[in-house]
């Protein structure tokens, strides 16, 4: 998993719970990197979920809702580390529209390495989008976060639905609700 999501979640955390308890987690976690983490690097995606649960054992948040606030969290950085993902957009519909064959291309170039999910358009409209989202991580939450934070960063009111399909994939439903 790419190191820039570990370093916003470590941010995210000394943010919402402090430095003591980020450092506390991070030690408690026993990660294997340490919890020494570059946004350039690559790591495994079992530390993001190691972190994630020792995190909800020291807050009693779950782990489902801890990675939903992440993502929320996580995309106002990514709009801030890659501005064309939402130049010239006005909604996350649109975004989410070209998250595969534009987004995510971009991505590939700066990371080769990088094992992104696929977001596979199934049906759209101006207020609705239906996607496949497929990831042998299964980190759906962290999907619908983004999704929010994504409305939130375009002003928008929506609704997210996530149906499961598979051990990998799951249906991801997006309606807006916002005035044009």
């Amino acid at each position: 998993m790419l190191g820039v999501i570990f370093t916003n979640l470590i941010e995210m955390m000394e943010q919402e719970v402090g430095l003591e308890l980020t450092g506390k987690v991070l030690d408690d976690a026993d990660l294997a990197s340490n919890g020494s983490y570059t946004s350039v690097g690559f790591y495994p995606p079992e530390e993001i979920l190691s972190i994630v649960a020792t995190l909800s054992k020291h807050t009693g948040i779950p782990g489902p809702e801890l990675v939903e606030r992440f993502g929320y969290f996580l995309f106002q950085r990514l709009a801030e580390y890659h501005p064309p993902a939402v130049q010239n957009k006005t909604s996350i519909i649109e975004v989410l529209s070209i998250l595969d064959s534009n987004v995510h291309v971009e991505v590939q170039k700066l990371y080769p390495d990088a094992q992104l999910p696929t977001f596979e358009t199934i049906e759209e409209s101006k207020r609705h989008i239906e996607l496949l989202y497929t990831s042998p991580n299964n980190m759906e939450a962290l999907a619908k976060g983004l999704i929010l934070g994504g409305a939130n960063y375009f002003n928008e009111n929506v609704n997210v639905t996530i149906t499961p399909k598979s051990a990998t994939s799951s249906y991801i439903k997006v309606e807006s609700f916002s005035q044009d």
